[in-house]
């Protein structure tokens, strides 16, 4: 299928010669069987079908049709039968983030019509087709308003150019999260289904991020402007250049709903390239690849001997209390290794349907199949996330899942999961999560900021952070700029009670900020008996951490397939430790941190010509400063432009600290001129503003519109000066 097709009806359509005939014979010779019309903010691309086909179809029942009129309407009619055809639009929204509407065949034109207009297109331009149409409606809106018109949201091209999940757009990460999560948008366009690993849109929409828990289905579009690829430019795609298959019962709109409804990810996956051998899209593979991680799992077999059905049916409760997930059975997490398979998959497929149906309490509903990887039978369990937790196995044993692995809960996350299923506490806030590439740290947007005292000196805008570490960050830390939020995946012991010479340790997982008191060392999982371990064992030393900055990196370890790192933070004399941190908790300066690494640059020591990062004041040796330096206006420049201030209030208050800081730099830097006495008598006297005077004077400007940026403007009264506002 392509849902992404222009027609001529597009104002920005390349070949405007090209009739929708063209298009459906087109379409037909590259094997797809759904399409949809998708023009820029209007239906008029298939009114103009309709209207034709109409027009002929009158013709007909007056026999006043010529052959040629005959041969194309029993073409168009062929072909509509073969094909089917959906009524669709590209809808800009907000800030130019393009969605994608797909209603069922029957959806009256003059419905969409309305829709449009209801989502704040300009009247003149329902039937223009233009990509801009002003201030329209934003995108949670047109999923919410796509969704109840009956129709399927789809984020367009959501990790390129106008999408909602592009690289590189300084909009907020929260904001991000809400464009990615909402209940109401279907699926995600992506550019690169084809493509494998964890870096992939994919892989990063798989709900294992802390911030994006839930799944995404993702399809590609050839979103084509033109009937066949423009031979000067290959990602200048035709129709059908960029399709996806989708497995289906029949090929319907209903049908597809459903399977965007649902949780089988298999069932989407990146079609052939045309003209190539076809070849079998290999999901089990493709989830190897990606590794074992809080919602994939994998088990060699699933036989009652060694209690290998219990662990199968252990990771299945973890999941459904945890964020739903995926478990393969035939097969373990190491992609080299060939799959072992399932002899008797049927069989198998019936005895944990049974176990899961028998064990499992409360009753959930699990699809249960067989799939085939390099000609081997491997059983699929896919587990949605349960809405009456806490589940159970023999109903006392409740299990969780902490990233790869499955442990019994413990008391204090038994009473979150009882007060999740109650709906009495839902899961603390988290930040955004960082970008497939690597993300720059964003600065958090200031509520209401008091104004800077005027004793202060360097980093009177942006406040330096406290010495004693948020735990968890608070409200003002979460307003700081320079403050770098720990991981988000690992855990970080909080604090240490010892009693009758136990030692109890309080445990705070980063994925959810969520603390469990009174952990001992013999009772400690996993990774938090590693943790204790090291803690009661006082390893840590500073001077075998690879610094940049006040972060570090202590360890390194491959485990699974998946590497851990142990993670360190200085504030004052306190370092904080962060255990057991995946890829997956890797933000802004943390992901930097780990970059240098795998370069090797980390641990040099700065240099006068090393970059520094503007905010976090971080060391990055894998950057030089140009010299001769450039002009301050466009360190100015370039500086906001890497923060990607996401306000008008931070705007000013970067930018104002920025001034701030290159005046007392070049105060600094100049001599001061000699104090002269004025004397009595002589009158006043001209004075010449030195340049560093002018950028205090500048300063000072940029500081004002920071303030006035921060506080409601207020009416002046009649007559009163500047003087009087000040």
């Amino acid at each position: 299928m392509d849902l992404h097709l222009h027609t001529p009806a597009s104002s920005d359509y390349q070949e405007p010669h090209v009739t929708y005939l063209d298009i459906l014979r087109t379409a037909e010779a590259r094997g797809l069987e759904i399409i949809a019309f998708s023009d820029h903010n209007t239906v008029v691309g298939l009114r103009r079908l309709r209207d034709e086909i109409a027009e002929l179809e009158l013709l007909e029942r007056k026999d006043r049709l010529l052959p040629e009129e005959r041969e194309r309407l029993s073409e168009y009619r062929r072909l509509l039968d073969k094909i089917l055809l959906l009524p669709a639009f590209e809808f800009t929204a907000t800030f130019g983030f393009h969605i994608l509407g797909i209603f069922p065949p029957d959806t009256p034109l003059r419905d969409l019509e309305h829709l449009l207009l209801s989502l704040n297109v300009p009247r003149d331009q329902v039937d223009k087709g233009s990509v801009t149409v002003g201030a329209s409606s934003d995108v949670l809106t047109a999923y919410k308003l796509i969704n109840e018109a009956g129709g399927l949201a789809i984020a367009a091209h959501a990790n390129s150019t106008n999408g909602v999940a592009m690289r590189g757009f300084g909009f907020g990460g929260q904001t991000k999260i809400a464009f990615t999560q909402d209940m109401n948008l279907a699926a995600l366009e992506v550019t690169d289904l084809d493509q494998k690993g964890r870096r992939t849109t994919a892989a990063f929409f798989s709900g294992s991020k802390p911030e994006y828990p839930r799944r995404m289905h993702c399809v590609m579009g050839s979103d084509a402007h033109r009937l066949n690829r423009d031979p000067n430019n290959p990602k200048n795609y035709g129709v059908g250049d960029r399709p996806t298959d989708v497995l289906i019962e029949e090929v319907s709109f209903e049908a597809l709903r459903e399977l965007f409804r649902g949780s089988d990810f298999a069932r989407t996956r990146p079609h052939s390239a045309v003209g190539a051998a076809p070849t079998e899209f290999d999901i089990v593979q493709q989830a190897r690849e990606e590794g074992a991680s809080i919602v994939l799992a994998f088990h060699e077999s699933a036989t009652q001997r060694g209690g290998k059905l219990y662990q199968v049916l252990a990771d299945v409760c973890a999941m459904a209390n945890t964020n739903g997930g995926t478990l393969y059975v035939g097969v373990t997490g190491d992609p080299k290794q060939p799959p072992i398979g399932v002899p008797e998959p049927e069989l198998a497929v019936r005895e944990l349907r049974s176990a899961i149906a028998r064990m499992l309490t409360p009753q959930m509903e699990c699809t249960v199949d067989v799939q085939t990887s390099r000609s081997r039978k491997v059983v699929r369990v896919l587990v949605p996330r349960g809405d009456d937790l806490p589940y159970a196995v023999e109903e006392s044993k409740i299990y969780v899942r902490e990233e790869a692995e499955t442990s019994l809960a413990v008391r204090d996350e038994i009473v979150q999961l009882v007060l999740r299923g109650q709906g009495a506490a839902p899961r603390p806030p988290v930040e955004a999560a960082a970008e497939p590439a690597p993300a720059r740290l964003s600065l958090p947007e200031p509520v209401n900021p008091p104004p800077p005292p005027p004793d202060s000196r360097r980093g009177r805008n942006l406040p330096r952070p406290p010495l004693e570490p948020p735990a968890p960050v608070s409200a003002a830390a979460a307003g700081d700029p320079l403050v770098i939020n720990p991981p988000r995946t690992g855990v970080e012991i909080v604090a240490t009670d010892e009693r009758d010479g136990v030692r109890y340790h309080t445990m705070r997982d980063l994925r959810n900020s969520s603390m469990v008191k009174g952990v001992t060392r013999a009772s400690a999982r996993k990774l938090w008996h590693y943790a204790i371990s090291v803690k009661e064992a006082g390893e840590l030393d500073p001077d075998q951490v690879a610094w940049l900055g006040d972060i570090g990196l202590w360890r390194k370890s491959q485990k699974s397939g998946a590497t851990r790192f142990d993670l360190v933070q200085r504030r004052g004399q306190e370092i904080r430790v962060f255990y057991g941190v995946t890829e997956d908790g890797l933000h802004s300066a943390w992901r930097r941190l780990i970059e240098s690494e795998e370069q090797g640059t980390l641990g040099q020591p700065a240099t006068p010509g090393m970059a520094h990062d503007p905010v976090t004041d971080l060391p990055m040796p894998g950057l030089a400063l140009a010299a001769p330096a450039a002009p301050e206006g466009a360190v100015v420049a370039q500086t906001l432009e890497a923060l990607q201030p996401e306000t008008e209030v931070e705007y000013a208050l970067v930018e104002s600290a920025l001034a701030e800081h290159a005046a007392e730099a070049a105060a600094e830097a100049e001599p001061e001129a000699p104090k002269r006495r004025s004397r009595a008598g002589t009158g006043p006297r001209k004075t010449t503003k030195t340049a560093a005077a002018k950028k205090t004077a500048t300063k000072k400007t940029a500081t004002k519109k920071a303030a006035a940026a921060t506080t409601p403007r207020r009416r002046r009264p009649a007559g009163a000066g500047d003087d009087a506002t000040e």
